[in-house]
């Protein structure tokens, strides 16, 4: 196994990741699902280790849930991928005569964030591994350790099922300027960025393929046919699960005027604490930065530590602070963006068409093309949701947070979740392997 020392530069792990994959770019799909598959195996036992050190390094979320991110990436991003056909021909339509053949990219940087940085690493893994590509992870500052410790296992698992040492590798000294150079370098084939906007961004500025991600800020709209109860429990547990930091987390409640009261109830019944004026006021002094963006001293924080920081009082016991809006403040204040927190503003509409274009308002504000979700029953409004919500993933009646990854849904479970072009990212998908894949086309003439 390849470790990285402080000695390594950038140049000389370009140079073990290309080493490397020119050797496992000639296995077979038999020898490649093997190494897949005792990666997924490892790193599934693995998955409550990784979780302890990923807390305690970050403060971010909670070991239960890391556990469980961590095994949706070693189990159900495995299983969704293990009948796939990655190597050779993948492909053939007798009728039009085209086969598909499939190529690796290369060597890919994988960007890695603090808010999910072990699960992240073992699903990037597995679907470079799957698509024969080495992969070289620029980990977050906050996550090192986690990401360097999830890195290591990831080699260890490879190499023991007979990959090539060097596939999966890391910077262990990570910094702006080395990961604009592993961006840039010719030798990488594909970026594929999970982090913040600024890295994200750098990304698609580097001059290199890159696939990106987007800011999460997901609206859920609550329809009068909605099962009130029901859907609250769905947005509290999906808001506390890991303390809010899965970006496609619920952010706002869109509420419908007539079943407001009711929610309202609902909300306090099940944990939830409707934050007064001042409060609410006070508190936003602090959940975001004066220059921009969330403080990190509150991303992934329970209510009881977002609370003592902020200097509020607050039930003991509350799961989620709501703070109520008007439509016309989305943009002007903390509320109205993205809050990896278990923190919600809540907007009241009077018609089913100021619900849906408030929806779009939110993402129009931050979030654009990322996830929004609608609890209801009426099937022709759920239908127009889909139709008018400037979101890649729109989800019905489940939570935020795991529908878009593909826990709760049927969607390609995945870490890395495509905004399109409205958010500034390359695709919509969940990204997977054949998102990794160049794909050569056979076409016989007619």
């Amino acid at each position: 196994m390849i470790k990285t020392t402080a000695n390594q530069t950038v140049t000389q792990l370009l140079s073990n990741a290309k080493e490397a994959q020119a050797i496992y770019r000639t296995f077979t799909q038999e020898q490649v699902d093997k190494i897949v598959q005792t990666v997924s195996v490892q790193l599934s036992a693995v998955a409550a280790e990784l979780a302890e050190v990923a807390h305690l390094e970050t403060g971010f979320g909670n070991i239960a849930d890391k556990i469980i991110k961590n095994k949706f990436a070693a189990e159900a991003v495995y299983s969704s991928i293990k009948a796939v056909a990655t190597v050779g021909e993948i492909a053939r339509d007798e009728k039009a005569k085209t086969i598909d053949i499939a190529i690796p990219m290369g060597i890919i940087a994988g960007l890695i964030p603090s808010t999910n940085p072990t699960s992240t690493v073992i699903y990037k893994a597995l679907i470079a591994l799957k698509t024969r590509n080495a992969m070289i992870f620029s980990p977050h500052p906050k996550a090192l350790q986690a990401i360097i410790k999830a890195t290591h296992y990831v080699e260890r698992a490879a190499v023991s099922a007979g990959a090539p040492a060097g596939l999966i590798q890391v910077i262990s000294e990570p910094s702006i300027a080395a990961t604009t150079e592993l961006m840039r370098a010719p030798e990488t084939a594909l970026i594929l960025a999970t982090g913040g906007e600024a890295m994200v961004k750098a990304a698609y500025q580097s001059g290199t393929p890159a696939i990106g991600v987007g800011q999460g800020n997901a609206p859920a709209y609550i329809e009068q046919s909605a099962n009130v109860t029901t859907a609250v429990a769905t947005i509290i547990r999906s808001k506390t699960f890991d303390y809010g930091t899965i970006c496609a987390s619920e952010q706002s409640i869109v509420v419908d005027k007539a079943i407001k009261s009711a929610v309202l109830t609902e909300l306090q019944k099940q944990g939830a604490y409707i934050l007064t004026r001042s409060q609410a006021h006070q508190l936003a002094r602090f959940i975001m930065k004066e220059t921009g963006g969330m403080n990190p001293a509150f991303v992934g924080q329970p209510v009881a530590t977002i609370a003592r920081l902020s200097g509020l009082t607050i039930p003991v016991g509350t799961k989620v602070l709501v703070s109520e809006e008007r439509i016309e403040t989305i943009g002007k204040n903390a509320y109205s963006c993205e809050k990896l927190m278990p923190v919600l503003g809540m907007y009241t509409v009077n018609s089913w068409e100021e619900g849906v274009a408030t929806c779009n308002a939110l993402l129009g504000n931050e979030g654009a093309g990322h996830t929004a979700i609608l609890h209801s029953t009426n099937e022709a409004y759920i239908l127009d949701f889909g139709l008018q919500i400037d979101a890649s993933r729109i989800l019905i009646n489940t939570f935020g947070s795991l529908g878009a990854i593909g826990a709760s849904t049927s969607l390609l479970p995945s870490l890395t979740l495509g905004c399109g072009a409205v958010g500034g990212s390359s695709t919509t998908d969940n990204v997977s392997v054949m998102n990794l894949l160049n794909i050569k086309r056979l076409a016989y003439g007619q």
